[in-house]
């Protein structure tokens, strides 16, 4: 939480501007004034980190010294509590191909944490460089899955059916609840994917727990089209299954 001194009315112990993070664990850096003002601060941005839906919450407090704050020295302050990287989108892809590689340089324009999971490293070093993008080389992309957030959306875009089937099926075994998962290709490819769910015992609902074909009906099969329609239907499901 960023909290900024953006107006003081008569006496206080600091200036418009005067800045101050706080985390989870209290306050990280900075100072509005120390003391009294500050200590409320500090409560008011830890409510608001507490709240159901942080990520989306900045608000404006207006406190008198005397009234509000229990100071001597009159006057009053205007704070601005604004929330940074309380809930990541996090974005797990298994694969490194040419589809991957495109949305991944599209993805890093926006606001997410990305994972990248494949057995071939010349093709993990191909993927651009970037503070948001994690590599990960394991020739056991299944095992995985343990590892993977359940808050994650999931995307299986490997070398084919034979690699994707194993990451499917361990998804859907998981019990987790993942608010995307997308398997890249066709229909008869959809078709061939329900079937394995069905022989490897998983219950009929989960048939409809993954999307295949991925993305939304747009553009080409060009890597970068395919990859702008991905991305669009990313955005569409994160946005219809954020609280409002």
């Amino acid at each position: 939480m960023l909290v900024t001194m953006v107006d003081v009315i008569g006496s206080a112990p600091q200036n418009p501007g005067a800045k101050m993070l706080v985390t989870e664990q209290g306050l990280f850096y900075g100072t509005v004034g120390g003391g009294k003002i500050e200590k409320k601060a500090i409560e008011e941005a830890l409510r608001l980190l507490k709240q159901e839906n942080p990520g989306q919450s900045t608000c404006f407090v207006q406190w008198s010294l005397t009234r509000d704050i229990g100071m001597t020295c009159g006057g009053g302050v205007k704070l601005f509590f604004e929330t940074f990287h309380v809930k990541t989108w996090k974005i797990i892809i298994f694969g490194a191909g040419h589809v991957s590689n495109a949305l991944i340089n599209l993805l890093i324009m926006l606001d997410c944490q990305i994972t990248c999971i494949d057995p071939r490293q010349e093709w993990l070093a191909r993927l651009p460089d970037s503070p948001k993008l994690t590599r990960v080389f394991s020739e056991q992309m299944a095992v995985e899955v343990d590892r993977l957030p359940d808050d994650a959306s999931v995307l299986l875009m490997t070398m084919g059916h034979t690699t994707d089937k194993p990451i499917l099926i361990a998804l859907l075994r998981s019990g987790k609840k993942f608010p995307y998962v997308g398997v890249i290709g066709s229909k008869a490819k959809a078709h061939r994917l329900r079937k394995d769910v069905i022989e490897a015992g998983l219950p009929e609902e989960c048939q409809k727990a993954f999307y295949c074909p991925i993305g939304l009906e747009l553009g080409s099969n060009h890597p970068a089209e395919i990859a702008v329609s991905v991305a669009a239907q990313l955005i569409q499901v994160r946005d219809r299954t954020r609280p409002a």
